[in-house]
């Protein structure tokens, strides 16, 4: 008789997660104290709570056979997009955007879970693909199809307004049809209409500035303005993206201790438990903590990969892809705001940043990223 096969957890993954909480509670405790009277541990607590439940959510999906829901996608990926038009029309608004839900017990982000939708649906579609190649007319109908699913999303986050959250749904979609089998003229297409789109907005904010602001809204040129000229610009974004640069700066190889920061400790950086957490770390712990932090993430990514090749089905291995791509672009966009590469998007630092709705998302990648592992046979690509 066969034995049967029983799941066994990749461990180092888990591991990996495990270091990444405890790195955001020191983080989150030494950036908080400016905001806080009385109880230092705040914060810190409502974060290792967040990350408790995070870690519940995160050991059901893992539990749950992630092969029952490519029969789901689609009516999952329109319940998102309903609650997306609810918060259109009846949201709760803070902080001049109009994000949430009030359900009464809690308020609901539903950017958040729409982001977990698309993953699924695009994977569930492209997955119908195979591994081999397919022709450039067949690419240009599946292209459409997998740009239209993610525009919809992305338009209703970004009049939120939510820039951070809609460009992540345009990299997932992105990086999961890179990872798809469509034409490699069809993939040459999609990069040279990127490059040339990204080239585009370049040569207009150099010599039609004036045609751009009748586009875009005053604080997002204002955060144009203060990525481009963080010195001169006056604006909260330049203040801010100038004084976390300032105070990684001053981190130099070893950092300045922990809870030590001047700049982090006398409040010059703006949300630094959240959006700006790296600026803790650099200032804090030096380059060689932020070195540490970066190859946590890069040992996480490069896991979720592995996973992926091992995967028994393709929609397992999009799963993957997308959780990739979801990871890769927040901590990418987060980091490199920080130290002036990118422009200021809001996007949080994953795993690391204090508040829930973003871990609990990340969470939940993560523990569908699990039920692939946890039901993998076999090597997809080879023995």
């Amino acid at each position: 008789m066969q034995q049967e096969h029983k799941p066994q957890v990749d461990v180092v993954l888990l591991s990996l997660v495990v270091c990444l909480f405890l790195f955001s509670l020191l983080a989150i405790y030494s950036g908080s104290g400016q905001y806080v009277e009385g109880d230092l541990f705040y914060f810190a607590k409502r974060q290792a709570i967040w990350y408790i439940v995070g870690l519940l959510i995160m050991a059901a999906a893992a539990s749950f056979d992630y092969e029952l829901l490519d029969r789901l996608t689609f009516w999952l990926y329109l319940a998102g997009v309903g609650m997306l038009l609810l918060v259109h029309f009846v949201g709760l608004s803070k902080k001049g955007s109009q994000r949430w839900l009030d359900l009464g017990v809690f308020e609901l982000q539903p950017s958040e879970f729409m982001k977990i939708f698309l993953i699924l649906v695009l994977a569930s579609q492209l997955s119908k693909l195979g591994t081999d190649r397919i022709s450039l007319k067949a690419s240009i109908s599946v292209t459409l199809k997998v740009l239209g699913i993610a525009l919809v999303p992305f338009a209703l986050i970004l009049v939120q307004p939510d820039l951070g959250s809609a460009l992540i749904m345009a990299v997932i979609a992105s990086v999961m049809i890179f990872a798809s089998s469509i034409s490699w003229k069809m993939l040459t297409m999609l990069l040279t209409g990127a490059v040339s789109l990204a080239g585009g907005f370049i040569y207009m904010y150099a010599n039609h500035l004036d045609i751009l602001t009748k586009v875009f809204k005053p604080h997002q040129l204002g955060r144009i303005y203060g990525w481009l000229n963080p010195i001169e610009s006056g604006s909260d974004y330049g203040y801010q993206l100038k004084q976390a640069m300032m105070g990684i700066g001053s981190g130099q190889l070893t950092g300045s201790g922990f809870t030590q920061g001047t700049q982090v400790q006398n409040g010059s950086v703006p949300e630094v438990h959240t959006d700006f957490i790296f600026a803790v770390v650099g200032e804090e712990f030096g380059f060689i903590g932020s070195a540490l932090l970066l190859c946590i993430y890069f040992l996480l990514i490069y896991r979720i990969i592995i996973i992926s090749l091992k995967a028994n089905n393709l929609f397992g291995v999009y799963i993957c892809v997308g959780t990739v791509g979801l990871l890769m672009f927040q901590v990418f966009q987060n980091i490199a705001m920080t130290i002036g590469l990118m422009p200021i998007t809001g996007v949080a630092l994953p795993f690391m940043s204090y508040g829930g709705s973003s871990l609990m998302t990340n969470m939940l990648a993560l523990g569908l990223v699990f039920s692939v592992q946890m039901r993998s046979r076999r090597y997809m690509f080879g023995h």
